[in-house]
């Protein structure tokens, strides 16, 4: 989100020379949100896992927001720490501060949405790895090396979090750094309630009043709502309580205020909050106010780190919360600059449809395409998703169908040989079928490797899906990091009810993908209609097709095409989709000297990522094999061979095409053709 600078005589709030915007100390856990919205936290059935807690979440949407942020705090050594961590790190955020305990496991909360004023939730937080973060988890040279630190009310509430928030605290003040709280008062974690109490947003104690404000000194900004600052004062009225804060702090107050916007108190408390401005948002229909207390802060942070006015940074804060409170989680539901941007843009020119932003396309659209990706400059695949194929194989040979699942293992390990020997990490891609090839799925998945996975019955026109209609129930088994392919016969001219059957099936499964999450990849032949061959723009113009009917997959995967096609196609997804993330060239089981052929035209393409090759690979290896006459050393030599000459092909190619950009692969290809 563009912001402008502060126009106060100073030219920043900030010290120069600080190497990054924000550290936030504090919770980090694992949200288990219920995924069945109305029921009874005791009637929930599935959850969905995000990343959690309130500092943590911060870090995470300040990060989203572009802002070079830290994160210091512990997590178990457990598989949630490295969730936590890996989930962090992905978003941008600084994780080198986020320490595992070796002692403590990773904390957890289950959060229920019952109805718009009720959402039960359940901390377990017993001596968990966050709690017990220590002044030797950093020194004062990471804390000074920072525009500001952040702390959230959690860590005052034990000696140990308290002693260590202090040390970093007293770094601060050293250095002139910063100082934030955002109150983030939760009763439950101060003991005042039962523990399975989550819920309660506020009972009175004159203890954690007195202990906040003896921390209240130490702060530069405090961020709370009404009942945040009511503790925060010790006073039964809201202004009473802000008049007592004041009293120990000059810090800049931004007091929360719901749908209503917030307030932001400078100078001396009026003696009613009528007097002061209210800072408007945007209203929205709630599903969930868990964590839009974080997104505010997240959104006032991301205008005030760089300088902007409080007016700017109170609204960026105001559509931050707005657009959470109307999504599933927290974190995961914070936006980017780019939603940001659309939603506060879309919602002056007519709030009342932005009401409900969950409903509007472009904004779901860009909240799926905008936040950071795993890159995928280069795909070199494999495909051996073939059902039909290899069973017909299996036929022809006498071999057991069982073979094939063995065959496929051996497949990946055949991948995994290049991907180590030929220093491919982050570039292998691989087709997997779940018919024969579930084995070799499990064993792909988690390397960091492009995995397809198709979804349509083999040779289907119009397109069936394999596991029947309903391919959201699919989807829900299938790990995030699998991409749905699927192969669609698919000519601009076909028959209508053909084309609008074919049509709707792309719809479900586009509108699955987007309710799931995975990519999707869409691989379109047109068949020749009528035996007659196709004209040479006959796969752009299907593009554009499924382009005006609405479906925008991450991926294409398309046949080999001249120059004057493949620039067609570029301009095509440039003006439709600058967030596709390219296309792949399939093979057609053409040979090798027709594939290199191929890919010389393709690798002049700007959005061409390299090729899904499967037949040329693994055909007559898999015969030999099946056969009996080739063990598997000899199989997985002669796939590797065949796989590698593709390999630095293409990488030539792509070198010759664009060599500007050329770089690490040109100099692949060369070892490639050497070895």
């Amino acid at each position: 989100m563009a912001m402008t600078r502060s126009p106060s005589a100073t030219a920043s709030r900030f010290a120069a020379n600080k190497r990054r915007d924000i550290a936030c100390l504090g919770r980090l856990g694992v949200d288990l949100y219920a995924q069945q919205v109305g029921a009874r936290l005791e009637d929930v059935t599935t959850f969905a896992k995000y990343l959690g807690g309130s500092s943590a979440n911060i870090a995470f949407g300040c990060a989203r927001l572009g802002l070079d942020a830290a994160m210091l705090t512990r997590v178990g050594d457990d598989h949630m720490g490295r969730f936590l961590i890996e989930t962090l790190a992905k978003e941008g955020c600084d994780t080198s501060h986020v320490r595992v305990d070796p002692a403590r496991l990773t904390a957890l909360v289950l959060l229920g949405l019952k109805d718009r004023d009720t959402f039960p939730l359940i901390f377990y937080r017993e001596n968990c790895a966050d709690m017990a973060v220590d002044s030797h988890d950093f020194d004062e040279a990471f804390i000074a090396s920072s525009k500001a630190l952040l702390i959230t009310g959690t860590h005052f509430s034990t000696e140990q979090v308290n002693r260590t928030s202090l040390a970093a605290l007293d770094y601060a003040r050293r250095n002139d750094v910063r100082t934030v709280l955002d109150i983030d008062y939760r009763p439950v974690l101060w003991g005042l309630t039962g523990k399975a109490d989550g819920e309660t947003r506020f009972v009175a104690s004159e203890g954690v009043s007195a202990h906040l404000q003896r921390i209240l000194p130490l702060f530069d900004l405090v961020i709370g709502t009404e009942e945040e600052f009511r503790i925060a004062g010790g006073n039964e009225s809201l202004i009473g309580s802000l008049a007592r804060v004041r009293e120990v702090t000059q810090a800049t107050l931004v007091v929360k205020r719901g749908p209503l916007g917030c307030q932001i108190i400078e100078g001396t408390v009026p003696t009613s909050l009528d007097a002061l401005s209210m800072q408007r948002g945007v209203e929205v229909e709630v599903l969930n106010v868990l964590g839009a207390g974080d997104a505010f802060a997240s959104g006032f942070l991301s205008g005030w780190l760089r300088d902007a006015p409080l007016e700017d940074c109170a609204r960026a804060a105001n559509a931050c919360g707005a657009l959470v409170v109307s999504r599933h989680g927290c974190a995961p539901a914070m936006p980017t600059p780019a939603e940001l941007d659309y939603f506060l843009r879309e919602a002056a020119a007519d709030p009342e449809r932005m009401r409900r932003p969950d409903r509007d396309a472009t904004l779901a659209r860009l909240h799926r395409v905008t936040p950071a990706r795993t890159p995928r400059d280069e795909v070199l695949g494999f495909a051996f998703d073939h059902r039909n194929p290899f069973f017909e194989l299996a036929q022809q040979t006498s071999a057991e169908e069982s073979r094939i699942v063995q065959l496929k293992n051996l497949f990946v390990e055949a991948v995994a040989q290049t991907e180590r020997e030929r220093g491919l990490q982050g570039r292998i891609g691989v087709l997997i079928d779940d018919r024969y090839g579930q084995d070799a799925l499990n064993a792909a998945t988690g390397r960091g490797w492009w995995i397809g996975r198709p979804v349509e019955l083999p040779g289907s026109v119009p397109l069936v899906f394999d596991h029947g209609r309903s391919i959201g129930t699919t989807l829900a088994n299938w790990p995030r990091e699998h991409i749905v392919k699927c192969l669609v016969q698919f000519h601009p001219d076909e028959p209508v009810e053909q084309r609008i059957e074919q049509e709707s099936q792309l719809r479900a499964l586009y509108d699955a993908v987007q309710a799931s999450g995975h990519e999707l990849l869409l691989e379109v032949i047109p068949p020749k209609l009528g035996g007659v061959p196709n004209a040479a723009d006959t796969v752009y113009r299907a593009l554009k097709r499924l382009y005006n009917i609405g479906i925008y997959p991450e991926w294409w995967k398309l046949e080999p095409m001249d120059a004057a096609q493949w620039r067609a196609i570029d301009a095509l997804i440039a003006e439709r989709d600058p967030y596709c993330r390219g296309v792949v060239l399939l093979g057609l089981s053409a040979s090798v000297e027709q594939l290199l052929e191929g890919f010389h035209s393709a690798a002049q393409s700007s959005t061409c990522r390299g090729f899904t090759v499967g037949r040329t690979i693994h055909h007559d290896p898999s015969l030999a094999w099946l056969a009996g006459e080739i063990d598997d050393n000899e199989l997985i030599a002669r796939v590797r061979r065949t796989f590698e000459t593709l390999i630095a092909a293409w990488r030539a190619a792509r070198a010759n095409a664009h060599p500007g950009e050329a770089g690490d692969a040109a100099m692949h290809a060369h070892e490639e053709k050497a070895a």
